[in-house]
């Protein structure tokens, strides 16, 4: 069986389907994955054959624009302003940004290259014909090629954000190319996803109005080496910090909170572990002794024995350490992000706070909270066996490739 995959601009949004790819491939199924040029590096590393045919508005274009448009209309939570849409720079004044010029002069031709994207992926679709489509929530272009190919596919989640929540919260793109109606689908709604991977445990309830399909959540963070020294169980709580590997240049330095984590965790009578990209982790400085730095590792190698960690609410973070069974500190900076954090702290298994608010005695006593407080660890346990219960992503490849095979209708436990 042919099975295409199409993915965003963005690595982490694509990363949770990548285990469903594997489980395609090694069922002796054929697959691709069309993607950005920029991320045919990334989908190769992962072991997945890209396809760099897709283009489009730039994954941090579309989310600063979002958040320019949440600060107009007064639902910005945060007290500064969030970066310039195009440039990334620190915004004194909304009107700073000329929307007007940007819509006349920029959108079209963005709109224009995102066509062509579609175009593209239509053209390989009417080439290869697979006969199953899946993709992310960032990449519309799946749909509308098995909508043209009438075959089945679904829309894959990368964390306990959903394509149904708000419209200032939904993390699936406006079709502003116009291609769902340049091919007589009409103008695109979420209603037209027929079905949804799911990885997130059912406690989370993470709102699907589809046919859910539930998956085991199995961690790909990345292609990296671990280190000998992460397979050592630690001698004293471990408490693991990991940041975004974007959120500064997406919502701005004020996002940045990694120097003053640490700074909170200065003398806590824990390991510290730190994981970063280079450029936060520049921003550290020096640190003190017991705080081990370390540039990208998979956070599926720390987090396994740890009792606590501390993230930004990024749907792989949140979802990695509920596949550990590991409390969680949640600092937010943005909608979806958000939005996860009071989904996970719902559960009992974590904390969540808006990002403005975690200065250095918030962090601080939130993280003893976590490890003085076993409730946290029992509702983290309950979670990390929900999702150890779940349909394995064979398990659920193989129920796709019937559907796709007979055009069976999938129930909710496959």
């Amino acid at each position: 069986m042919r099975v295409l995959f199409t993915v965003s601009s963005w690595p982490t949004q694509y990363a949770a389907l990548v285990p469903l790819g594997w489980a395609f491939q090694a069922a002796g199924h054929e697959v691709r994955v069309l993607c950005d040029p920029s991320q045919t590096d990334p989908v190769a590393r992962c072991g997945l054959l890209p396809v760099p045919v897709l283009s489009g508005m730039p994954e941090v274009l579309r989310l600063r624009l979002q958040y320019h448009a949440e600060a107009v209309a007064g639902i910005w939570p945060y007290p500064w302003l969030p970066p310039h849409p195009v440039t990334g720079d620190r915004l004194d004044r909304l009107d700073a940004f000329d929307l007007a010029h940007f819509e006349s002069r920029t959108a079209p031709g963005l709109a224009e290259e995102a066509a062509r994207g579609f175009d593209a992926a239509v053209a390989h679709a009417r080439d290869w014909r697979p006969q199953l489509v899946l993709h992310d929530p960032g990449s519309l272009e799946g749909l509308l090629v098995a909508k043209l190919l009438d075959v089945p596919s679904a829309l894959c989640l990368w964390g306990p954000a959903s394509p149904h929540d708000p419209e200032h919260m939904r993390i699936v793109p406006t079709d502003h190319s116009g291609s769902f109606p340049r091919y007589g689908l009409g103008a695109f709604d979420v209603s037209m996803i027929e079905r949804v991977v799911d990885p997130n445990p059912a406690s989370l309830k993470v709102p699907v109005e589809a046919e859910r399909l539930p998956v085991r959540f199995v961690p790909y963070n990345g292609a990296a080496s671990a280190p000998a020294w992460t397979a050592r169980r630690p001698e004293r709580p471990r408490v693991v910090v990991t940041w975004s590997t974007a959120l500064s240049t997406v919502s701005g330095p004020d996002s940045c909170l990694l120097p003053r984590i640490v700074a909170a965790l200065d003398g806590l009578d824990a390991e510290v572990l730190v994981t970063a990209t280079a450029r936060d982790l520049a921003e550290l400085g020096t640190v003190p002794p017991p705080v081990r730095v370390a540039e990208r590792l998979p956070l599926a190698t720390l987090l396994p024995g740890a009792s606590a960690v501390v993230h930004h609410g990024g749907g792989g973070s949140s979802l990695t350490a509920m596949w550990a069974g590991v409390p969680q500190f949640i600092a937010s900076f943005a909608a979806e992000q958000r939005i996860s954090g009071e989904r996970v702290a719902g559960t009992g298994a974590a904390l969540h706070v808006s990002g403005e608010l975690a200065d250095e005695a918030t962090i601080r006593s939130g993280i003893e909270r976590l490890l003085d407080d076993p409730s946290y660890r029992a509702a983290a346990g309950r979670l990390r066996d929900e999702v150890a219960a779940a349909p394995t992503p064979a398990e659920l490849a193989a129920d796709l490739a019937g559907l796709a095979a007979d055009g069976r209708r999938l129930t909710a436990d496959g």
